[in-house]
């Protein structure tokens, strides 16, 4: 693996906030694999099977289950571990259950986001903190352009409201107790990710493996949706690279970046079914958006990434086939044999994406 553009993790003491999460796992396999000393504050996994189980990373890292609505305890467990960098991930990011629980929603999303901060206000040591909100925190009009990290921000569902509420409390923050601070910070906006080891409930590619899994037909709710579909392994690598960049440049401090595919990538999830298709055989799905009621979702969203690409030189590296190629791929291995070790399969997957990136001469790759 390329170790040179990531080597400032090496023997680095990092906090992964939501680590037993589908990003946060990933995420903190590559840190671990990095040579940080990885640290891990979350619940426990709340989907079975469980990525984070499977990879064994509570052998592998320092896991302690707490909630971030509990200030105190938080408080507590990140002045003890006084980390380098902090990737800020635990949230509640379903948007179904945002509807059936506003509150803990909100409470998780946008107060758990204001208790990090507050936890480092005083923090009298160097710190990198990366906070992971959404792009679904962009004030949603439908439109066909990208949204900009100087877009309106807003949402009509709890979810999207949550995250432009944290959004609006990490700017008060910044702007009232971090302007000489010596903790620099720097926020991740990204969504719609897809690839192994997600099993979260009502959520278009664990609804179709677990369905295919068991020879069944998939009911889809809305085929005509379009997302700006990206592997996991995307954003965690934009995360890394804004990190990587507020050590080395303070001028970034406090500024958002969106983490996404090109623009013109919006794909329906009709097509992405289609796609998925080709790699898992006897995949089978019925439309049944007509008979059943739904809340509200955008049909149409999409980021304009040219900040990042222009001022942390991160691009996405896979394109729409490949993306599928590699979830699928995952999956398929999962569920064909018991004997795989899916650690090694993750692994070997993080350092297929790190070569496709060098031979596409992305320069945080390269």
């Amino acid at each position: 693996m390329n170790l040179n553009y990531f080597s400032k993790f090496r023997d680095s003491k990092v906090l992964v906030t939501g680590h037993t999460g589908f990003k946060g796992s990933w995420l903190s396999l590559w840190l671990k694999n990095l040579g940080a000393n990885v640290h891990g504050i979350s619940l426990e996994e709340i989907s079975n099977p469980s990525h984070f189980s499977i990879l064994d990373l509570k052998n592998q890292m320092n896991s302690d289950f707490v909630d971030i609505k509990n200030f105190v305890e938080l408080d507590n467990k990140i002045k003890s571990i006084k980390p380098d960098f902090i990737f800020h991930l635990a949230a509640q990011s379903l948007i179904g259950k945002s509807y059936e629980d506003p509150i803990n929603t909100f409470l998780t999303n946008s107060i758990g986001t204001a208790h990090v901060l507050e936890s480092l206000r005083d923090a009298n040591h160097d710190c990198i903190l990366v906070l992971i909100t959404s792009d679904k925190c962009y004030k949603n009009e439908e439109k066909v352009w990208g949204y900009k990290e100087s877009d309106i921000l807003g949402g009509k569902d709890p979810y999207s409201a949550s995250k432009a509420a944290a959004e609006n409390i990490i700017y008060a923050y910044i702007s009232s107790f971090y302007q000489t601070s010596k903790v620099k910070i720097g926020v991740g906006r990204a969504g719609n990710v897809i690839g192994g080891g997600d099993w979260a409930a009502n959520r278009i590619v664990p609804d179709c493996v677990k369905a295919w899994s068991n020879k069944k037909i998939v009911q889809i709710r809305n085929p005509s949706s379009t997302r700006p579909w990206q592997h996991v392994l995307e954003p965690i690598s934009g995360y890394l690279n804004l990190a990587v960049q507020l050590y080395e440049d303070s001028s970034l401090h406090g500024e958002a970046f969106n983490f996404g595919p090109p623009e013109n990538r919006n794909y329906s999830v009709n097509t992405l079914l289609d796609e998925m298709g080709k790699y898992w055989k006897q995949a089978k799905w019925s439309d049944v958006s007509d008979n059943i009621e739904q809340h509200y979702e955008a049909g149409l969203l999409n980021l304009n990434c040219s900040k990042a690409e222009e001022l942390l030189k991160w691009e996405s590296t896979l394109d729409f086939n490949e993306t599928v190629k590699f979830t699928i791929d995952w999956y398929r291995q999962y569920y064909s044999d018991t004997s795989i070790k899916m650690n090694e399969v993750t692994l070997k997957q993080i350092e297929s994406y790190i070569n496709i990136a060098k031979e596409k001469g992305i320069l945080w790759a390269t």
